[in-house]
């Protein structure tokens, strides 16, 4: 993985920002793109620079307080409901900021022979590409919750892509070995490799459409309680639940907000935007399930997958042997292991060679603002 390349990757998206954009935090949930630029570039400068270059001078010593996400070893923080508050420092300090740590960065990646250095390094690079989704993703939020639903970029219609297969895959039941095996990359809670039994299951080559969905609505499954998980029931009636984010009404059409404006929606093109409540309630009214993330894993090579996270029907918890590194660097994915559902595959969001059918990713039920699909089981 080339260093430069994906540092340069998450700025060629800002490109097509306005300046009043890079500040702008909606939700508690989703970062301004100015926070995403620093983070990422903090990650390189706490856990690498100030670790492997001798008498390494901070850009800013403020920087650490403003820029740490969610480190209790790397020490204080601003509250996440807060990064939106930083009208200073401004966007051009933090592309200043970026300039001077990957100058810094490239000196230090002359010469590298350390093996552990180049671990973090590869960490450090898979973390920006994590954060090139999420500014993806929280940029669509800012602008499909502004009441004049913005053009991000006229190409940037990320939702429009259509099934390629709809043959089912059936798998017999078995013993089968799940968890990454290979000798490139991957987080720590892939590791672990085991073996689970399965049941014989048939699962979906294709994923729900959008016209699929329309037909749930249509049916009244809203307001219809026996569809839903009980906390699922309680989180449609709290926020008054109809449609997946992005979902407009008008003229008796249905709308939705693409990132290249507001669109009629295609009901042939994948379904997105939906939390797993959602997905679930739909697998109970077309009588299917969801799979579970072991499933998904030994259906993986015979089915399509990449364009949309898809919700599993498996608590995120930890593999047998799961191991937490020391201090910070053990926070990355360990402490997050309860109240979270893992989905499996990528999205069309998701950076080029970011993806493998052992990454687990993972989020609370009620979060939406990813492109999230379904994939349905029996």
């Amino acid at each position: 993985m080339n260093y430069k390349l994906v540092r340069e990757q998450t700025l060629k998206f800002c490109n097509h920002l306005h300046i009043e954009d890079y500040a702008i935090q909606v939700v508690q949930f989703a970062s301004p793109p100015k926070w995403h630029l620093a983070h990422t570039t903090w990650f390189f400068e706490t856990f690498i620079l100030k670790a492997y270059v001798h008498n390494y001078t901070e850009f800013n010593s403020h920087f650490n307080f403003l820029f740490n996400s969610y480190y209790n070893n790397a020490g204080d923080r601003v509250l996440q409901s807060n990064r939106g508050n930083m009208s200073r420092p401004s966007t051009d300090e933090i592309l200043e900021y970026r300039t001077y740590v990957d100058a810094k960065m490239h000196e230090l990646l002359l010469d590298v022979s350390d093996k552990k250095l180049i671990e973090l390094v590869m960490l450090g690079l898979n973390h920006e590409q994590q954060h090139q989704e999420l500014l993806v993703t929280d940029v669509k939020y800012m602008f499909g919750h502004n009441p004049i639903f913005p053009v991000f970029n006229t190409e940037y219609n990320l939702v429009k892509d259509h099934n390629l297969n709809t043959e089912s895959v059936k798998i017999q039941a078995g013993v089968y070995e799940v968890g990454y095996q290979g000798t490139e990359f991957c987080y720590d809670n892939e590791l672990g490799v085991h073996k689970v039994y399965i049941n014989d299951f048939e699962i979906q080559n294709q994923l729900v459409t959008n016209g699929e969905y329309i037909e749930f609505i249509a049916s009244g499954a809203y307001s219809d309680f026996n569809l839903w998980l009980d906390e699922g029931w309680t989180w449609v009636n709290t926020h008054k639940i109809n449609a997946p984010m992005y979902w407009h009404k008008m003229d008796d059409e249905w709308h939705y907000y693409t990132l290249s404006g507001l669109q009629k929606v295609d009901k042939n093109a994948i379904l997105s935007h939906i939390n797993y409540y959602e997905a679930q309630a739909f697998a109970e009214w077309k009588g299917m399930r969801l799979p579970t993330e072991f499933e998904w894993e030994v259906a993986s090579k015979a089915l399509n997958w990449g364009t949309r996270w898809e919700w599993t029907n498996s608590a995120y918890l930890p593999y047998p042997n799961f191991q937490k590194e020391n201090g910070a660097l053990g926070e990355y994915n360990g402490k997050f292991m309860s109240n979270k559902m893992v989905l499996r595959g990528a999205s069309v969001a998701t950076s080029p060679n970011h993806s493998r059918d052992t990454y687990r990713n993972f989020f609370n039920p009620t979060e939406r603002w990813q492109f999230t699909g379904i994939r349905l089981a029996k």
